[in-house]
């Protein structure tokens, strides 16, 4: 994909998907592009970071690449094994919904059309040779997720039934 793109023309443009996971268990809250990124905790985000790390390799040999950190994403069009959609399904449909830990974890739910408004403006942007940039698409607002459950509850008129389990190794308090 890399020398296609090259290959198109003389100072290729790239923009790709990387993902606030990088961010791990950063204490400093919000995060920013220029945070270290020294808490990754997951094997999902250290495969985005390294994304980051390759295509920044690719920009000091001509290559000049947006990176995109999204911030749960949601809405139509989404993977339907999001918790977005998988809490209105399941709470609709009268199934359980699993809510790990107490329900304090907080995220940045993004709407996608404020994803697509992102990406279509990097396009717009110039960028010099062998530059490489990293912008964070998110919502800068996150919520509890006892809250988003029951936000989830008052749109579908439905109370979730909720099955407790432990956060899953990897899985982060926050995004933000």
């Amino acid at each position: 994909l890399l020398n296609d793109i090259k290959n198109h023309e003389s100072n290729p443009l790239f923009i790709y998907a990387s993902s606030s996971s990088v961010y791990g268990k950063n204490k400093k809250i919000p995060f920013n592009e220029n945070d270290e990124l020294n808490n990754i905790i997951s094997p999902y985000a250290l495969s985005k970071k390294m994304c980051e790390d390759i295509v920044s390799l690719y920009c000091k040999n001509g290559l000049r690449a947006i990176g995109l950190r999204f911030f749960t994403v949601y809405g139509p069009g989404c993977r339907p094994d999001m918790a977005v959609y998988k809490f209105i399904n399941n709470i609709y449909n009268g199934k359980p919904i699993t809510m790990f830990g107490d329900g304090t974890m907080q995220r940045d739910f993004t709407y996608i059309t404020d994803i697509i408004d992102g990406i279509l403006s990097c396009i717009k942007l110039k960028l010099s040779e062998n530059e490489h940039r990293i912008y964070n698409l998110g919502n800068n607002t996150p919520i509890e997720l006892k809250h988003f459950i029951s936000l989830c509850e008052n749109t579908i008129g439905k109370k979730a039934n909720i099955i407790n389990k432990e956060i899953p190794e990897g899985d982060v308090p926050i995004t933000y």
